[in-house]
């Protein structure tokens, strides 16, 4: 029956699996304090998981060593981890509104394996380093973007006025990228009817770069179907 297992020292391979629990337990509970779509159970499953794998790969096929033209590459079956993660990671991105969510839950995910993967390799100061680092980044920058925000310079905006339907505002936007600026939103403030029967459309634009705004705001003025510009500034947009 000895033949029938890989290894005689199985009890010796537990220790780096609890590592990988207690450690991806803790990155799971730290995501299930931001109600995140992936919390406890799936950050504590991907690092547990990836712990037992990267011990298989190490150790599952030691009885076969002494076999003849049998050569063992634990590199490969570790490897795995990291390509079938992507598809936990895939499900958890999504689009709403224009807006990519999910990313940072995504890039978790993908940590947690591998802290796994360091815990079943028997690297458990890496595993741990590398948690602590998680708890940082996922804690710490947070506050350093909301300080950086308090401190970034207003962002300039642009009102104009134009007359809708003549494809003016394709052409407002093709001169504020030619003016070396990036227009982060478009905003709509209200669509009015002139005398004459022409609907007129006011917008804001929200401008970052380093062009010349009153260059750029003397050539949208010169646009045909433009009534009227102004510029201003506005405090910093959350991302």
């Amino acid at each position: 029956m000895d033949a029938l297992w890989s290894t005689g020292a199985q009890w010796s391979l537990l220790p780096p699996v609890l590592l990988a629990l207690v450690l991806s337990t803790a990155i799971g509970l730290e995501r299930e304090v931001g109600n995140k779509a992936a919390g406890l159970r799936t950050h504590t499953l991907v690092g547990v998981g990836a712990a037992v794998i990267m011990l298989v790969s190490k150790y599952g096929f030691a009885d076969l060593l002494n076999t003849e033209h049998v050569a063992l590459d634990p590199s490969r079956i570790a490897a795995q981890i990291v390509s079938g993660i992507g598809f936990i990671g895939g499900g958890l991105i999504f689009v709403r509104r224009d807006a990519v969510r999910g990313l940072t839950t995504a890039a978790t995910v993908w940590l947690a394996a591998a802290v796994g993967m360091a815990a079943g390799a028997g690297l458990p100061v890496l595993a741990v380093a590398t948690t602590i680092g998680l708890m940082l980044i996922t804690r710490g920058f947070p506050l350093l973007s909301r300080f950086i925000d308090r401190h970034r310079r207003s962002l300039p905006i642009l009102r104009l006025s134009y007359a809708d339907g003549h494809g003016v505002l394709r052409n407002v936007l093709t001169a504020c990228t030619g003016r070396g600026w990036v227009v982060h939103q478009v905003a709509v403030d209200r669509e009015t009817v002139s005398e004459e029967g022409q609907r007129i459309a006011v917008v804001t634009l929200r401008l970052q770069g380093r062009g010349d705004l009153t260059d750029l705001t003397a050539e949208l003025a010169e646009l045909p179907g433009v009534r009227s510009t102004t510029t201003g500034a506005e405090d910093p947009l959350e991302d």
